[in-house]
This record gives C-alpha cells, structure tokens and sequence, in this order.
C-alpha cells in the first residue's frame, strides 16, 4: 500500500490541482500538494500559546491556517507549529509515534491518519495516545447526528470503548465512474439509475454487463486492482480476527473475480497507478473501457487530470456493493494542555456544518475563494446542501450519489496490517489468474507471507 501512496502524490502532481478547496486523504485520498521533506514550524509573538499539529500532508495544516484567519481572536491566544512528514519510506508513523510518546511540549496536540494506518491510532497499538473528543469539548453524539456523518467513518474513528477519538472531513465512499457514450452504445442510455441497475447489485449482473461490453469490443474496468477496492472494503471482516489471519469469504472470491475478468478478456489487465492505468482514462490502451470504481477524490485527482478527450464524458453511479476507499482522520491528543483549543479546531474541521465551516466550503469549492474543486464531505447534511455539479460529469450532481454511498460502506473490516498484508494477496492473486499459480498454491504462498513477515497467527 505505500507503494500505492506515493503513486497517487504522483497522480497529484499530474492533475495539477490545488486542494484546500479541493480533497485530500488516503494519499488514497490525495493530498493538497507534495507534503514537505522537513518539518516546517510556524514563527508568532512569543506570548502566545504553540499547538503542535502533526500530518503526513499540508491538507490539514493548511485548514487550520483557514480557521485561524477566520477567527482571528483565536489566532491573538495562539500560534500553530507544524510537522509534515511524507508516509513514503515509512517515515511519518515512527515520527509520530515517537512524538506522541514523548508527552513534553513538542508533542502533538493535534495529528492526522490515513485510512492505511488509521486503526493503530484509533483501536490499536498507539490508541492510548488519541483523546476523546467528549473530553475536548465537544457534544459529539449530538453534532455526529446533526451533521449525519457517515457511519464508517465513526466506526473507524471510535476506540473500543466506544468513544469517537478520530473523524474526517472528507467523504470516500465509493461509486462507479463510467463513460456515457460507451454505456450508450452498449445499453442505449447513460442514466445513473438505468447503469445502476445494469452492472448491479451484485458481482453476478456486473459480469453479465461485463459480456455485454465484451461483444461491443469493450472492456468493463481497466485491470483487477479496479474491482479489489470495492471487494475488500465491502468484506464483513478484515485480515485478523482474534489475532489470527483471517481470509474473509468476500476477499477470497477476489480470486475468482480476477480470474474471471482475465480468462474473459473483459479489462486490459492492467495494473492500478501505473501508466497503462492511466492512459485507459482517455481511451489510449488497447481497448475502451467503461469505468473505474472510487470516491469523489478518485474522479477529482484522479480521472479528470488524465481524461483527456473523454473529459465531460462521464457519469457516476451506485456500485454493484457498497465500499469506501481512503480518507484521513483527525485526532487530538490525550496529553495535550490545550484540550479546549484542540477541541474547537477539531470541531470546525469535522462537525461544523454551518457555511462558515470547514465541510461546506469543502464540499462547494470555495475554501479559497470560487471556483474551486468540489468534493464529497463527511456530512450527508453538508452535502444534501450543497451543489455537487460537476461539468466532467457532464453536469451531474454528484453527491445525489456519494450521499447514499457513504451509508453504504463498512467500516468495521480494517486492521493495522492492512497496508501489507493488501500487497501480499493482490500479488498471489494476479499470480492465480496469470495461470502461474493454483488457486491452493496462491492461498498457501499468502499465509506462508504473512507468517514470515508479521506477528499474526497463521493457521495453515
């Protein structure tokens, strides 16, 4: 997965997109622009009291510059230090983590987790660390209601004694991007609910408009790596339960889906971030290919910037199972002495749904002023009023679509491990349907990986 990380930096960079007023997250969720080499503090009055913010990116940071020039009383009691560390290399977690540890003035007040790694600071290793944001001030139960703030994302951000210790700004559940006149000549339409219902529910009707696409000399995804997203993050459970490697009944079919796109001809068997990838975007590999499934980033910081002539051809729609992909939460830190301040960032980034707050201005584009991008937020409130129209969607309101999906997605299926134990399995399942490897050798070589490499119980 880190690999993928610094791939979507890349992907940024291509776009050329600005995103404070734009998105950011999972690198899977991308951020505003290349983070930092080295930790960059800010200078003030000497009177004021430090918060120290801690990110992978300067997404956040760049929020909390917004809010302390929206609210200048505040910015008269303090001042923000911040430390940007990029997670390529694995630098930003033991930094962190080091950080966190240390409980002295430097420590974070305030620090950032992406959906990678998100679960070690949530309900694993470095929770302890994370306080609750009841103990910062804010009426969470109430606001989480108010803003209707997707579920997974709560679930994720909750310790496990239940109390929320994290949330994001930003909505990644995911939907299918699809090309318009490619479906038109396939289906005779480009209505979202009409494809909807064509690749969906259920992997069963995706395949049968899979064939469909295949004998009009199309290919339904670009490669496999379209189709595992979606598949990992709609499983009931993750890779560890009970501290034993776990292959949920879902992940497992992956294989059989892999396969089956492969032995069928139906994508260009190409491989997600890598060049091949992105040229499907704007009809330069071998074949035309009908979509992509992702958030609102992925068509954002993703599609749009390597569309090319196909930009404005394309539509989203609900996806055959419900998935989210990415995401960065927020967090505060137990040990801080600035709970109350800590807790009126965290709200403003997170809760807010006023005009003034973080989540609409996000959503409309406007953080920076018009004309910025437009992206889906945590807050179905936030979203149900805002305008989600996109002219690379051809005009559609996106969020009629991103509102449901992020009801949809399961938050419940995430370990600490995930960022690579997802490399081990992706790489025995292409081994699998190259017709390298038998089903049973590629399921053996995965737990024999995981046994080697991470201290989880392996039952062969």
């Amino acid at each position: 997965m880190r690999k993928l990380l610094s791939l979507i930096l890349v992907a940024m960079m291509m776009v050329s997109l600005v995103a404070c007023g734009s998105s950011g997250g999972d690198q899977t969720a991308p951020p505003a622009n290349e983070p930092a080499s080295e930790p960059a503090a800010s200078t003030g009055a000497t009177d004021k009291t430090v918060l120290n913010v801690w990110s992978f990116t300067d997404e956040v940071p760049k929020m909390i510059d917004k809010y302390m020039e929206m609210h200048p009383d505040f910015a008269a009691k303090y001042e923000v230090s911040t430390t940007i560390i990029a997670t390529t290399e694995g630098a930003y977690q033991p930094a962190l983590d080091q950080a966190l540890a240390s409980g002295g003035k430097d420590a974070p007040d305030i620090y950032t987790a992406e959906a990678a790694f998100v679960l070690k600071y949530a309900q694993g290793d470095a929770a302890q660390f994370a306080a609750p944001y009841k103990d910062l001030g804010i009426d969470v139960d109430k606001a989480v209601e108010d803003a209707d703030i997707a579920q997974y994302t709560i679930d994720i951000g909750s310790n496990k004694d239940g109390d929320v210790v994290g949330l994001g700004y930003q909505a990644t559940g995911g939907a299918f991007i699809y090309r318009r006149s490619i479906a038109k000549d396939v289906w005779g339409t480009d209505d979202p609910a009409e494809i909807a219902k064509i690749i969906g529910p259920g992997w069963d009707k995706f395949y049968q408009a899979a064939a469909d696409l295949k004998a009009k000399g199309y290919g339904i995804v670009s490669g496999d790596g379209d189709v595992w997203h979606p598949v990992e993050n709609s499983s009931e459970k993750g890779w560890v339960v009970d501290g034993k490697l776990y292959i949920d009944p879902k992940r497992e079919e992956f294989l059989d889906l892999s396969k089956k796109l492969k032995d069928n001809n139906f994508h260009n068997d190409t491989q997600d971030w890598q060049d091949a990838w992105f040229a499907d975007m704007k009809d330069a590999g071998e074949k035309k290919i009908l979509g992509y499934f992702g958030p609102a980033w992925m068509i954002n910081y993703v599609i749009a910037g390597n569309s090319g002539d196909t930009y404005g051809d394309w539509a989203v729609c609900e996806p055959p199972v419900g998935f989210f992909w990415g995401g960065t939460w927020v967090f505060g830190s137990a040990s801080s002495p600035n709970k109350e301040a800590v807790g009126e960032i965290l709200n403003w980034i997170t809760l807010d749904t006023s005009e003034q707050g973080l989540q609409y201005m996000w959503a409309n584009g406007t953080l920076n002023g018009e004309g910025g991008t437009k992206d889906a937020v945590a807050s179905g409130k936030v979203m149900s009023l805002s305008d989600g129209k996109l002219d690379f969607l051809g005009g559609q309101n996106m969020f009629d679509v991103f509102i449901p999906a992020n009801q949809y997605a399961n938050g419940k299926n995430l370990t600490q491990y995930d960022e690579t134990i997802n490399i081990y399995w992706r790489d025995q399942v292409r081994a699998y349907s190259a017709g390298t490897k038998t089903r049973e050798e590629a399921i053996r070589d995965f737990k024999q990986m995981v046994a080697d490499n991470l201290d989880i119980i392996v039952e062969q």
